[in-house]
């Protein structure tokens, strides 16, 4: 636990001096958000709808904290540390691959729960958003979501060869899930044929999961997004767990 809590203190450290995060995991979602806001404001999401658009978007506009966090941002540090030779010297001490990958998890999660808890206070104070649904039952697939994303992450950093492979994986990944997953552009203005190619992304599943517990709508359709993202995470963490590259 104290080489855990230590590394946690350097990483988080070295997080912070970088802007990358800070931009897109807490600036962007709110930017987003305001756009949404100022486009929609409360209208309803639909004719009949009990609810607002925003109130609607509200799940997708969460995870965009934790595609960038888990998709972009975690493969590139892993593989950084592994192409500057950290990882190499790691290799030779204690530290396990599960350590190092955790300490990355916590901070991105930590980043994501801030990020969650600023997109909320600001669609509350200036566009009268109302949550609907459970906020534990929430709260419980929102972690889901940022472990299923976590682990796609871990496992690119994981076992790419060098930070070029990584980062050109993660952004053929990372760019089509925020923009058509429906965490940014919204699923329900798509047009048809591009929701059934949105619907095999992950995160799309996983944004169904957000908006069914925000909205408190009939938990009949949870259980194929919830095994989605249960699989992604446990195939994705086995691998990077498996075949994690030290060098």
């Amino acid at each position: 636990m104290k080489t855990f809590r230590t590394m946690m203190k350097i990483e988080l450290k070295l997080s912070l001096r970088g802007m990358d995060m800070l931009l897109f995991a807490i600036c962007m979602p709110i930017v987003v958000l305001a756009i949404l806001g100022m486009l929609y404001g409360n209208k309803p999401a639909f004719e009949g709808a009990d609810y607002t658009f925003l109130e609607q978007s509200f799940g997708a506009l969460t995870t965009i904290s934790i595609c960038a966090g888990g998709v972009m941002g975690l493969p590139l540090v892993v593989s950084d540390y592994r192409d500057k030779g950290i990882l190499k010297r790691f290799q030779v001490t204690p530290i396990s691959p599960l350590l190092i990958l955790s300490v990355q998890v916590v901070i991105y999660t930590l980043y994501a729960l801030i990020s969650l808890l600023l997109l909320y206070l600001c669609a509350a104070i200036f566009f009268d958003f109302h949550f609907q649904g459970s906020l534990l039952e929430f709260l419980v697939y929102y972690l889901l979501v940022a472990l299923s994303m976590f682990s796609i992450g871990i496992m690119v950093g994981g076992v790419a060869p060098n930070t070029k492979t990584a980062s050109i994986v993660a952004s053929v990944l990372y760019f089509p899930m925020l923009v058509f997953s429906g965490a940014t552009l919204p699923y329900e203005i798509m047009p048809a044929a591009l929701q059934k190619v949105a619907s095999l992304m992950p995160l799309t599943q996983g944004i169904k999961l957000l908006k069914n517990a925000s909205l408190d709508l009939p938990a009949d359709n949870i259980f194929i997004p919830a095994l989605t993202m249960s699989a992604v995470a446990l195939v994705c963490i086995g691998i990077s767990l498996k075949f994690f590259k030290w060098e």
